[in-house]
């Protein structure tokens, strides 16, 4: 096949816009997007006024996953049609009622997305899913895309070992020293290749290029322009849910990816008329790391980068956030804000929705919870608000550091 033959797209799919310039490239393959136009990264664009509301938001359909179940049941607003995606069935994930959880925040009700129901114990699953169709797409018609490479805390390294492996593409991924074992076993066990990198997400980071003595594909958080805009469904499926959108959602915040993508998808749901207003975001981050609370807390456009992070929470202790800006940009534009919570809280908050709301949260899910009571504490509810707390990964990622919470405790 020609290499340069087009991805296949949805009809909606307008192209790639460039954060820097404004600029929408009409391509789905943004290694053909010059390299000064990617300076701040790329986002998917559509024609919203070709969204059917009714179709977009539909029941989903029968037949198997990536053929209009799971998230990719949204494809009229995504970039690929679902018949063509890369799919293990991410997305339809819980929405689990927590009545004690209203009740103690004082707010009308509260709800507990459930991400780590999703294929690799991720809500990063929804944008590895879009990421590797893409690439896949240029694969199949010819491109040389291996291998396949991102640094992460563990959770990002591991799903895109697990798509990759469904592609059949060799993939590297580059985790600190400090990733949780149950990343570092199952990126193997998908099949992917693994580098230990002593120190923390910087150094990781930074010994991708550095080790690979090859071109590679991207496939970090705003390399790509996919993983935003596949996260973007958790929104939908909170809409779909719910029957309107909340009012609040509060998301764990590393990278910020997650909540970036999340307020696109609300805004999108708005562009095309299925929601009156965007809900209000509000980032969730370990206080020992929080460049993006300190951006919103000093007015700052951009995080800063954070000079001394220490949280036991790896997948939030990202200190220079590549999706900081968006993060921040996402927040303001909703009427939200951002706080930072104690390590401890944070356990506390995961072992306490374990004891009494059934579901495992992971650490990272933790900060949800934890942020909504500090928000609470702070007056920032006024009563009636839908609460809607992201847990965006599995309890089995992080078992050992809440037992050891416990242990502490002396249970």
């Amino acid at each position: 096949m020609d290499p340069t033959e087009p991805i296949e797209t949805t009809s909606a799919f307008r192209g790639l816009e460039s954060r820097a310039s404004g600029r929408v490239h009409e391509t789905a393959d943004p290694t053909t997007v010059p390299d000064d136009e990617q300076a701040r990264g790329l986002d998917p664009v559509y024609d919203y006024d070709a969204v059917d509301p009714e179709t977009l938001l539909a029941p989903a359909r029968d037949g198997p996953a990536g053929a209009g179940r799971g998230h990719w049941r949204f494809d009229s607003l995504l970039p690929f049609p679902a018949d063509a995606a890369l799919s293990a069935g991410e997305g339809a994930t819980p929405l689990v009622p927590t009545e004690r959880l209203a009740d103690e925040l004082a707010v009308d009700a509260v709800y507990v997305k459930d991400e780590g129901r999703n294929p690799t114990g991720t809500v990063l699953d929804r944008g590895l899913s879009v990421a590797l169709t893409a690439v896949a797409g240029r694969a199949a018609a010819g491109a040389d895309v291996e291998p396949l490479a991102c640094a992460s805390p563990g959770n990002a390294g591991q799903s895109m070992a697990a798509y990759a492996g469904r592609a059949d593409l060799r993939s590297y991924a580059f985790v600190p020293s400090r990733c949780a074992f149950s990343n570092k076993a199952m990126t193997n066990v998908h099949g992917g290749d693994m580098r230990v990198v002593g120190g923390r997400f910087p150094d990781a980071a930074g010994a991708v290029a550095e080790q690979l003595e090859t071109d590679y594909t991207d496939l970090g958080e705003f390399a790509t322009p996919y993983r935003h805009d596949g996260v973007k469904t958790l929104a939908f499926e909170l809409v779909v849910d719910l029957g309107e959108a909340p009012d609040v959602v509060v998301v764990p915040t590393g990278t910020g990816e997650v909540l970036t993508g999340v307020h696109k998808g609300f805004r999108e749901l708005e562009r095309v008329g299925t929601i009156d207003e965007t809900p209000t975001v509000v980032a969730a981050q370990a206080g020992g790391c929080a460049p993006i609370a300190a951006a919103i807390e000093r007015g700052l456009d951009e995080p800063e980068p954070w000079e001394t992070p220490d949280t036991i929470c790896g997948e939030l202790e990202i200190a220079d956030p590549a999706g900081g800006a968006a993060a921040v940009e996402a927040i303001r534009e909703s009427g939200g804000t951002a706080v930072g919570v104690a390590d401890e809280d944070v356990l506390a908050s995961a072992v306490a929705v374990a004891q009494n709301e059934v579901m495992e949260m992971g650490v990272t899910g933790g900060a949800a919870p934890a942020g909504a009571w500090a928000l609470a504490e702070d007056g920032f509810f006024d009563g009636g608000e839908t609460v809607v707390l992201v847990n965006s990964d599995a309890g089995l990622k992080t078992p050992d550091v809440l037992r050891s919470h416990l242990m502490g405790q002396g249970i």
